[in-house]
C-alpha cells in the first residue's frame, strides 16, 4: 500500500514483463519509463521467468526481484512501480 492509500497489485508475469533493466528494456534510454499498460499485460511472461523467489530491497529506494530463471538484474524503483501501476489511473504512462 502506497503512503496516499493506494494500493497495487501486480500480475508477476506482467512484472517480469516490465523489467526495467537494460537488457530487458532493449538498451539504456527504453530503461526510464515503464511499458504501456496494454504492453506489459499482452506479452506477459510465463514459467519460470515469472516465478518470483525472492524480493531484495535497495537502499530506500527501490526492489529487486529474483526471478525462478535466474533473472535478478532489473531494479524498480518506487517511481517506477507506482508507474507501472496495473490500475491504469497514474500520471506518467504512455
Amino acid at each position: 500500500m502506497w503512503d496516499d492509500g493506494h494500493e497495487s497489485r501486480y500480475p508477476l508475469g506482467g512484472l517480469r514483463s516490465a523489467c526495467p533493466c537494460a537488457e530487458c528494456r532493449g538498451g539504456h534510454e527504453g530503461m526510464a519509463q515503464p511499458p504501456p499498460l496494454q504492453e506489459m499485460m499482452a506479452n506477459a511472461v510465463t514459467g519460470p521467468a515469472a516465478e518470483l523467489v525472492s524480493i531484495e530491497v535497495v537502499g530506500n529506494y527501490a526492489l529487486l526481484p529474483v526471478w525462478a530463471d535466474g533473472h535478478r538484474y532489473g531494479i524498480y524503483t518506487w517511481d517506477y512501480l507506482r508507474r507501472l501501476c496495473p490500475c491504469g489511473e497514474h500520471a506518467g504512462r504512455e
